[in-house]
């Protein structure tokens, strides 16, 4: 099963951080990652730009609305993610935990909407069913199957 690692960083702490502090972080992010790729758990990584370059969009009452900035005032901003292949949640934390990143921010660990998964949440069983009626569903659904770099 596939989980998504959803990285929060809070701007303070990383700015607080020596070129030398940051670039050693980098490379252990990098040194997990790899091991996770040779372990057949690594489906896709990606950090993001500054929250200042972000802007939400939102419709309501077809009136288009874009902000500047996140969607949300807060001190943690989503700074990147992976993608990784798990037995289950608790193996996902596991591996998670051993993301570097998380001594100077948070992981937030989520499954990714399968089509094979068991769908326990009431909400998640309404979309995947939404979802499974549509004429190509694999388009909104994460495949089963693993996959290897």
């Amino acid at each position: 099963m596939k989980y998504m690692c959803l990285v929060y960083h809070e701007e303070k702490k990383l700015d607080a951080l020596s070129q030398a502090e940051l670039d050693a972080l980098v490379a252990e992010c990098d040194d997990w990652v790899k091991e996770l790729a040779q372990n057949g758990q690594h489906v896709f990584s990606a950090g993001l730009q500054s929250i200042r370059t972000a802007r939400t969009v939102r419709s309501r009452n077809d009136k288009l609305s874009l902000t500047d900035g996140p969607f949300a005032e807060t001190k943690e901003f989503l700074g990147g993610f992976t993608i990784i292949n798990a037995r289950d949640l608790n193996e996902a934390i596991q591996l998670a935990s051993k993301l570097p990143a998380v001594r100077v921010g948070t992981i937030e660990v989520r499954p990714v909407l399968e089509a094979d998964a068991e769908l326990t949440d009431p909400l998640d069983r309404k979309i995947g069913a939404a979802i499974c009626r549509r004429p190509h569903p694999e388009t909104f659904l994460a495949a089963a199957k693993p996959s290897i770099e």
